[in-house]
């Protein structure tokens, strides 16, 4: 072994894993003889040394020999010395390569586990909801063994993995489990619960959005990913602002270690192909249309001087008191700028602007019933763009033409910063020494390669090149045959969907039974992927479809003849019919066979109209061929024409990468705005709660020279909780304008190149002074508003929240005399008639 590794690493790093590998091998005997109860207090009792201070690489033989140990009792897998490599390389923070079928899955509950025993939690990251709760219940048993908690995130639903929820088939499991989900032992529960487990698998989309929607609750509470303070979720009440002033506020929400570990499986296909597209939470602004139309109306008929000022210098409308009376009267309502109306404020703020500020056939022109900028500058008509923050909407509702809806970006962040925000990050995949660049300059992560438990013998053949994509297919089809006909199991790559369907209706013309996959129903896939090495076997699948589940020979539960016959006829063959444009994929499909130092071999098809081969060199080796006088059915299979190939996906790698970095550049901006703004948003919900919120709104007052002497001395806790809530919207709104102003900016500073100026400089500095603004509107308006707070009646706010609900269903039956639904009561504890209180 140790003669293998040096072909891997150097004598240093070689030296290191193999002592620590020793030492976990010294435990074995003695845990071999400890009784499952046994194991378990061995497993507390090394919980109990990294809670009390002990540095976990201190424990870390004992650990891995622990997992090693349980895997072997319930799964009947037994780690693999490469494996606890692959997991301390893990544990380490860096991604391990290693093969298809070397177990990764496995590899990862060591580290897991280790590191999960400070409790802190550790998050493994998958591709998609199938493997996420596929692992929970596979990988479940061992960490349920040594006594810690599980659970999985997938979209809309959280689970915790529990052998006691229902009788499950616990043999089945053991033999289907790599592709087959079992879900008698998954136990419904909350997501807040699910976060706070030791070990948490999901995909990273489920944790992004997590992480986003956290950052836009007004409620603690309702925060999921926060590690809380103890492991007992409070019941939120003050929803119904039914919280008792007398009782004391609970600790910070949120330790400083919420994300703290994440273990991500794939991680090139997670941090490299997912990274262009960042997560946004966005929806269509449709009501607000309404409300500029009214707004509209109702500005129509204020009077300048009387009802507001214009300040034509710097741009700026101002209503006063007279103004704010008028037009409460005109849309009935008491009080325009109570919490719930905040919206309201900002719809009539943008309709003012319109009026008194923009001017038809000036600032913007009507054409065929749409409202057209005009370039203040070079008065030419500015097509596409739109005014942002809602003032779009309301010149289009002032000049009574149809009022657009417009989504509204309410949060998002990049995979990268998202991933940037763990102590500790590492990856595992097959394929990551083609992007170990990318990976060490944009994460700061190395790349190590983890040799296989067994030699490689797979057949790699050079590329078959046709002139016409029929005549490659048509090849494709008679190698297919040629192979299935010795009994071969045969796996065909396609890069996109179309590409699977036409390469399936050849095969099913020549009468070859197949099987297609296109990702199109994970679970599914899990299962043809499992069965594709059985004799003869054909399944066709898009190059990412599949990922995750090994190709066993005979089948899955494995057949020992069956597993023969396919050895003795060549292992899996992997047919490659187009070239993808990351190496990487395309070493993924040829991973697929050669498992486990079994036989195997691949081969790619490729054909002159290949969008790759037409782009970079194609009628080079077009020329070549006809120089020949090669007819369409004959390919060339020539190292040289591979290398061209190769030298093409890495001018496309280097092309890509670019642009990612040119993404998160401009968004490393964002995100240091970001994380200020999500701070303080923390921070004065958690001052709400905790009733310490006069000292915020006293240097905001200060700020902007107002008097302090009309703040009470002393605050009710809900009256606390509701400033704090207000604030956090005002904040919110600004901040939502504020994403739409710096993606104006984006598309605007990347014309600026033409005049010699950096774009990101220049995006840099702008962006500052726009997040300058952003705090001054925010206390400017927050000076404005918090007042009026300090003098509301809250019985009156408690009564007009109740009317506020949503009836549920059974509320419809009630009749007019029956007690109302909501249950309020009278203060003498009479029920309240329907007709009394909501049927009003």
């Amino acid at each position: 072994m140790i003669k293998f590794l040096k072909n891997f690493w150097g004598d240093k790093e070689i030296k290191r894993y193999s002592r620590k590998v020793e030492e976990v091998n010294a435990f074995e005997p003695k845990l071999k003889e400890l009784k499952n109860e046994e194991l378990l207090e061995k497993s507390k009792g090394l919980r109990e040394k990294v809670k009390n201070g002990m540095p976990e690489d201190e424990v870390l033989t004992e650990a891995f020999a622990l997992v090693r140990e349980a895997s072997r009792r319930t799964l009947g897998q037994r780690h693999f010395d490469v494996q606890l490599i692959g997991g301390m390389v893990l544990h380490e923070g860096k991604i391990t390569e290693m093969l298809t079928g070397e177990g990764k899955t496995l590899a990862a509950t060591a580290p897991a586990y280790l590191n999960a025993l400070s409790g802190k939690g550790v998050h493994i990251v998958t591709v998609n909801d199938y493997l996420a709760k596929r692992d929970t219940i596979w990988m479940g048993q061992i960490y349920n063994a040594l006594g810690l908690k599980v659970t999985c995130l997938v979209h809309d639903a959280a689970y915790q993995y529990d052998p006691e929820h229902t009788k499950g088939k616990d043999e089945e499991r053991d033999t289907l489990g790599g592709f087959k989900v079992f879900e008698e032992f998954l136990r419904p529960i909350s997501r807040g619960e699910a976060y706070q487990a030791d070990i948490l698998y999901g995909t990273n989309h489920e944790f992004g959005f997590d992480y986003l929607r956290d950052n836009l609750t007004y409620d603690l509470n309702q925060i999921v990913q926060a590690r809380r303070t103890n492991a007992e979720q409070t019941q939120n009440s003050a929803e119904n602002f039914q919280r008792d002033s007398a009782s004391s506020p609970r600790d910070s929400a949120i330790e400083s270690t919420s994300l703290n570990f994440a273990i991500i499986d794939e991680v090139d296909s997670i941090l490299i192909d997912e990274a262009r597209t960042p997560l946004i939470i966005a929806a269509p602004d449709s009501q607000s249309s309404e409300f500029y139309k009214i707004f509209a109306k109702v500005t129509d008929r204020l009077e300048p001087e009387t009802d507001y000022t214009v300040d034509e210098k710097n741009r700026s409308v101002s209503i006063n008191n007279q103004g704010i009376e008028k037009v409460e009267k005109m849309i009935n309502l008491s009080n325009l700028y109570a919490p719930e109306n905040l919206r309201l404020v900002h719809f009539l703020e943008e309709s003012l602007k319109a009026k008194a500020l923009f001017h038809r056939d000036k600032q913007y022109v009507v054409r065929n019933g749409e409202v057209i900028i005009v370039d203040e500058f070079t008065g030419r008509m500015l097509f596409g763009r739109r005014y942002s923050g809602g003032l779009h909407q309301a010149v289009e509702a002032k000049e009574g033409v149809q009022v657009k809806d417009e989504n509204r970006t309410y949060a998002q962040i990049t995979i990268q910063n998202y991933f940037r925000l763990y102590k500790k990050i590492a990856g595992m995949t097959g394929t990551a020494q083609t992007s170990a660049e990318e990976f060490h300059k944009v994460y700061n992560l190395d790349v190590a390669s983890t040799p296989p438990n067994k030699p490689m013998i797979r057949m790699d053949l050079p590329d078959a090149i046709y002139k016409t994509k029929a005549a490659k297919y048509e090849a494709v089809v008679e190698e297919v045959k040629r192979r299935r006909e010795k009994g071969q199991p045969i796996l065909l790559g396609t890069t996109s969907i179309t590409n699977n369907e036409i390469i399936s209706e050849y095969l099913r013309k020549a009468g070859i039974p197949h099987e297609v996959l296109n990702a199109k129903n994970h679970e599914r896939e899990g299962e043809i992927i499992a069965q594709a090495g059985k004799v003869g076997a054909v399944t066709v699948a898009t190059n990412m479809a599949g990922r995750g589940v090994d190709i066993v020979f005979g089948g899955n539960p494995p057949d020992a003849d069956e597993a023969q016959k396919v050895r003795e006829a060549g292992g899996l063959h992997v047919i490659g019919t187009e070239r993808h444009e990351a190496r990487r994929i395309d070493n993924q499909l040829r991973g697929r066979s050669g498992r486990q130092g079994d036989p195997g071999s691949s081969q790619f098809f490729l054909s002159l109209e290949d969008d790759l081969l037409r782009i970079f060199g194609g009628e080079r080796i077009k020329n070549l061929m006809e120089i020949f006088n090669m007819p369409d059915d004959v390919p060339i299979e020539s190292s040289l024409v591979s290398k061209a190939v190769n030298e093409a996906q890495q001018k496309i790698e280097g092309i890509n990468f670019d642009l990612r970095r040119h993404l998160l550049d401009f968004d490393d901006v964002l995100n240091k705005q970001r994380t200020v703004v999500y701070k303080k948003r923390l921070e004065v919900l958690e001052a709400g709660e905790k009733n310490e919120i006069r000292p915020i709104v006293e240097d905001i007052l200060k700020n902007h020279g107002k008097d302090l002497s009309k703040l009470p001395g002393k605050l009710e806790l809900e009256r606390s909780i509701l400033i704090g809530q207000q604030l956090v919207r005002i904040l919110d709104m600004f901040w939502v304008g504020h994403l739409e102003n710096l993606e104006a900016l984006r598309e605007s500073v990347n014309i600026r190149a033409y005049a010699q100026h950096e774009p990101i400089v220049e995006y840099r500095r702008e962006a500052h002074m726009l997040y300058k603004k952003l705090n001054e509107d925010y206390e400017a308006m927050a000076v404005e508003t918090i007042m009026p707070l300090f003098e509301i009646d809250l019985t009156k706010l408690h009564t007009e929240h109740v009317h506020r609900q949503t009836p549920p269903p059974e509320a419809k039956k009630l009749g007019r005399n029956d007690p109302c639904w909501c249950g309020a009561k009278y203060e003498d504890g009479r029920p309240k008639k329907y007709k009394h209180c909501h049927g009003r």
